[in-house]
């Protein structure tokens, strides 16, 4: 079945894509399983099992070699690099790298970034952010760097600005923010943390792992130095991904083996990379593509959020953990019941055939603000554009009618 790019199908999801996602047969219980766990790494569409295949069978080969799948491997990589630069709006494919995954990406790059800090000097991180953009950081500590965390504001969802602005100051070096919080949705204001660093001459890393792809990422609009993403979040395979600024790129001085390329993107890959990952993560760029891009998922999950968010609402016990209707959101919903721990919601959702998350996602600081670490943290549902209506509306049932049996039979 072939997608017409951008059209909502009520049943086949966003440019009826349903019919590319073989996972989405899965049944339990004798009915179709609704994939609410997006956040938490989406499913994987059949060209991009494909790509990934297709290179393990025929071009597998390592790089820099003068033969022919050698050859076809360094292609395939420059091809992706070129393909996520025009994804990121980003001036050179020469800006991309890719990693494991995001998390031992931005160790390295926190590590390398350190090389050239003093004691006493101050690293910006929130108390928002997943902890793959807390703790590389927050390690710094051991060679006398200040980390200073702006407070997450628990009434309103979103992090406190004027305590952002505080905590910058003249001994800042780097500001590292996620552009969305994987746990409630929230966008966070990244024009402000971009005129912030600005001011004061410092980083800006951006973690854009739960924002990629719901909302289009212009890495020049945002004017950020480094910016990081996972491709199994947007439908590819477990690969990471870096985009680094020329500037603030060459400047990076890693640790690197002797006959390591010095060059940027290949001074921070280290090892052989994944190169059926990196196949897979383009084919999944032109997944996107050819269902309209970030903006057309946008506008395709943004009326299915709303949806649920409505649906939810209704049923007696629910609370809602939201920023205000004037704060961007991506399609996170993140919720408690009273009187029933996040587990137990989850589980029963899971047992009727709704695939969705509960705890603290990592997002652990951000739980344990709001008070939730003892009482199991939060429900989490997301939504993708495989998702429809009538998922939504069989999920707002079945959490109506666990609330009404309190969550046991």
């Amino acid at each position: 079945m072939s997608a017409i790019c951008g059209v909502a199908d009520p049943h086949g999801g966003l440019g009826g894509c349903r019919a590319q996602f073989a996972a989405l047969a899965t049944t339990v219980g004798g009915q179709p399983a609704v994939f609410l766990d997006g956040p938490g790494g989406t499913q994987v569409p059949a060209g991009v099992v494909e790509a990934a295949s297709s290179y393990l069978l025929w071009r597998n080969a390592n790089s820099h070699g003068s033969f022919a799948t050698s050859q076809a491997t360094d292609a395939l990589v420059d091809g992706a690099r070129r393909r996520f630069a025009a994804f990121f709006r980003a001036e050179s494919p020469q800006e991309i790298a890719f990693g494991a995954n995001m998390t031992t990406l931005n160790y390295r790059l926190a590590r390398t970034i350190a090389r050239d800090l003093s004691p006493g000097d101050e690293i910006v991180i929130t108390e928002m952010d997943h902890e793959a953009n807390r703790a590389p950081w927050l390690a710094l500590r051991d060679q006398g760097i200040v980390v200073r965390e702006v407070r997450f504001d628990t009434d309103a969802c979103e992090l406190d600005m004027a305590d952002f602005a505080a905590k910058v100051g003249q001994r800042t070096k780097v500001i590292a923010v996620g552009a969305a919080s994987n746990a409630i949705g929230t966008v966070n204001d990244l024009a402000a943390a971009h005129h912030l660093a600005q001011t004061v001459r410092a980083l800006l890393v951006v973690d854009a792992v739960h924002y990629v792809p719901h909302l289009p990422v212009d890495v020049q609009a945002i004017g950020c130095d480094f910016l990081l993403c996972s491709a199994y979040k947007f439908f590819g395979p477990h690969l990471g991904v870096l985009y680094g600024r020329r500037a603030a790129f060459e400047r990076l001085r890693p640790h690197k083996l002797v006959p390591q390329d010095d060059d940027i993107p290949y001074r921070i890959e280290t090892g052989t990379p994944n190169f059926e990952g990196i196949a897979g993560a383009a084919a999944a760029l032109e997944f996107i593509g050819s269902i309209g891009g970030p903006a057309a998922i946008a506008s395709y999950e943004e009326q299915l959020v709303a949806r649920l968010r409505a649906g939810l609402r209704a049923v007696d016990g629910v609370r809602l953990y939201e920023a205000g209707p004037d704060i961007a959101k991506t399609p996170t919903v993140a919720f408690t019941v009273a009187g029933i721990d996040a587990g137990v919601i989850a589980r029963r959702l899971g047992e009727a055939g709704i695939f969705a998350w509960d705890g603290d996602f990592y997002a652990t600081t951000l739980v344990a603000r709001l008070g939730l670490a003892a009482r199991g943290g939060l429900v989490r549902l997301g939504l993708a554009p495989y998702n429809t209506e009538a998922e939504v509306d069989r999920t707002v049932a079945a959490v109506g009618a666990i609330v009404a049996g309190r969550g046991e039979r």
